[in-house]
């Protein structure tokens, strides 16, 4: 049952993250998600068969037989954006990027701070959970996504900042980002983890679980 609450509040706050991209880009002047249906909280909208489905379950498989051991991750399908309807031609594209990570990091802070001012709440083992659960999978997806790395949400952030003089950096990461990414997931995302603790107790104002 934990397991099955767990992977509702991680697709929810996916499909919020990837909303929050195409409700910003169409206030920035481009329609697209919003023409092509993706503007909608219903996660069938928004479900890629292998990063939502496939690949989550593999690894949630191999947690369950190792003790709760591994890395779960997943994706949704992105929103679709042509960077070319935006109003703003220079930093439009940064927005609609922040848009994502700047949506979890809301619900993180108002589950977190609820936590913190309602100290009732902790004392109800379901809502304890429930809210300690939602500000951790929303954590970890605003700082993963602000990852500047392709084809994360901060490589269109970094992108947007960096000069034109280093250009040759924005091709060896368009090129190669998938391969750092990878490198990123296996060998550093403990020190993530590790981030996300200390955010978790600085906003909850209670240890991480």
């Amino acid at each position: 049952m934990e397991l099955l609450f767990l992977v509702v509040i991680f697709i929810f706050s996916v499909v919020i993250h990837e909303v929050s991209h195409g409700a910003a880009a169409n206030l920035l002047g481009d329609p697209t998600a919003k023409y092509a249906g993706r503007l909608t909280l219903n996660p069938i909208s928004h479900i890629d068969p292998f990063g939502s489905i496939i690949l989550p379950g593999i690894l949630i498989f191999f947690s369950i037989i190792s003790g709760g051991q591994g890395i779960i991750f997943g994706w949704a399908k992105p929103v679709p954006i042509n960077p070319y309807n935006f109003r703003d031609q220079k930093y439009g594209p940064a927005k609609s990027a922040l848009a994502g990570p700047g949506a979890n990091i809301v619900l993180a802070l108002i589950f977190g701070l609820a936590l913190r001012f309602f100290p009732v709440l902790v004392t109800i083992p379901g809502i304890s959970v429930m809210f300690s659960y939602i500000v951790f999978i929303n954590l970890l997806l605003a700082l993963f996504n602000l990852l500047p790395i392709p084809p994360l949400d901060g490589s269109h952030i970094l992108f947007t900042f960096l000069p034109a003089s280093m250009e040759s950096v924005k091709i060896f990461l368009s090129q190669f980002g998938m391969f750092i990414l990878l490198f990123f997931i296996l060998f550093f995302f403990q020190w993530l983890i590790l981030i996300i603790g200390f955010l978790f107790t600085l906003i909850a104002g209670i240890p991480i679980f």
